[in-house]
């Protein structure tokens, strides 16, 4: 994920001559993915969103581990997906990046107690399809992204030609899913 964002802003940067660009960190966590976005690229701020107060807390822990510079371009804010913004970033957000639970509820149980003991069942388990999340952060999206703005979020596997056609419903003029390091599609990249 964090990767394919890269990309995507060092293309947006080139499109818009090095003015600072805007990033959306649905549902941050541990900031993990905000941490390395403004670690590796200088013109991006990040606004790092989640509805845990203990995601967040970790997540503040996480960014004062960073160089100052960097750490200051990350603002965090407790707010379950869109919810919390009102209509402060509308229409100026260049990438929105996202690792929302993706798992279906019957899936829990089957999870490795590893992953299953260790992560809220909340950060994992969307809802009865899996689906849920993923389709709310897309449908979502257009309604903060800048003309030509992208959306790259992590998804399971099988979830791949669903996640594409949702973003393409919800307006998206292209979108297609990249693979992982071992060569599973695991990450929806959509362009606006």
């Amino acid at each position: 994920v964090v990767e394919i964002a890269l990309a995507v802003l060092e293309a947006a940067a080139k499109e818009r001559h090095g003015r600072p660009l805007l990033a959306l960190d649905l549902g941050t966590g541990s900031g993990a993915i905000a941490c390395a976005l403004v670690s590796r690229c200088e013109v991006v701020e990040v606004v790092a969103l989640d509805r845990s107060i203990e995601a967040l807390a970790l997540a503040k822990e996480n960014r004062r581990s960073l160089p100052e510079a960097a750490g200051e371009r990350i603002r965090l804010v407790e707010s379950s997906w869109y919810a919390g913004l009102g209509d402060e970033l509308a229409g100026s957000v260049d990438l929105l990046v996202s690792n929302p639970p993706y798992l279906a509820e019957s899936e829990w149980a089957g999870l490795d107690p590893v992953v299953r003991d260790h992560d809220p069942y909340g950060a994992l388990v969307a809802g009865p399809t899996g689906l849920e999340a993923i389709e709310e952060v897309v449908s979502g999206a257009p309604s903060v992204l800048v003309p030509h703005g992208s959306v790259v979020l992590e998804l399971a596997p099988a979830q791949a030609a669903d996640a594409e056609s949702l973003a393409l419903a919800a307006g998206a003029a292209s979108a297609d899913v990249l693979s992982d390091l071992a060569g599973r599609p695991r990450v929806l990249r959509a362009r606006w």
